[in-house]
């Protein structure tokens, strides 16, 4: 077998556009997937019974089916009730919805990681409850998590490649596209494959400097050690 890269590659462009809307696609995702995690996990540990329940099934509903159905139920089930939305909006619903589910499941571990002692010490002290959640609860819990929330949205950026089946016009999407054109689909999704490398990679990278910034103790220790 004899590759041929060259009339896969001068569709460069493609590419480039395809991974561009693939990054936005996962950066939307991610900060609004965080939003809702954060909420629910807090709400998960509410006194509330009601509110609890609410958000653990929401948890172990999205958790047991799969992100292909759900994209479906929400591009189908908005179109239905007669509410037309742009492929790319229905994607970062569907995404931020799924990602939101596991990070609730991950800041609710930072939360239960928190002493019972510190939060006795900061109302001591005479923090209100906002203040307590946030310097207490809120950033110390998501300092210990970061790792795994950080491995959940490269995940959650690998798996935008599904938002092609409605049409996005994300990497995968393009791929396909181009080797339906130059007949070359192992080269092409070659290509692709090292292109989702690179993304990883890169956002792994954003990710490391995003958390040197939000947690410089965690840099110093890292350092002395």
């Amino acid at each position: 077998m004899e590759l041929d890269f060259g009339s896969v590659l001068e569709r460069w462009p493609l590419f480039v556009d395809g991974a561009w809307l693939t990054i936005r696609l996962a950066l939307v995702a991610t900060i609004s997937g965080f939003a809702i995690g954060t909420l629910c996990a807090v709400g998960r540990r509410s006194r509330h019974a009601v509110l609890s329940r609410l958000c653990g099934g929401y948890v172990e509903l999205i958790r047991n089916t799969p992100l292909l159905v759900q994209i479906f139920l929400v591009y189908f089930g908005l179109s239905s009730l007669g509410l037309k939305l742009p492929a790319f909006t229905v994607a970062v619903i569907a995404l931020a919805v799924n990602a939101g589910a596991y990070a609730t499941e991950i800041m609710r571990a930072g939360f239960d990681s928190v002493n019972r002692s510190q939060l006795e010490a900061a109302e001591c002290l005479g923090l209100s409850r906002l203040q307590v959640y946030w310097h207490v609860v809120l950033f110390p819990a998501m300092e210990r998590v970061y790792p795994a929330l950080t491995s959940q949205f490269v995940l959650l950026m690998l798996a935008s490649s599904i938002c092609s089946q409605i049409s996005v016009e994300e990497l995968t999407a393009v791929a396909n596209h181009v080797q339906s054109d130059t007949y070359r689909p192992f080269e092409t999704f070659l290509i692709i494959g090292a292109g989702y490398i690179v993304l990883s990679l890169l956002m792994r990278l954003g990710f490391w400097g995003l958390g040197a910034l939000l947690f410089p103790r965690r840099r110093r220790l890292g350092t002395a050690l």
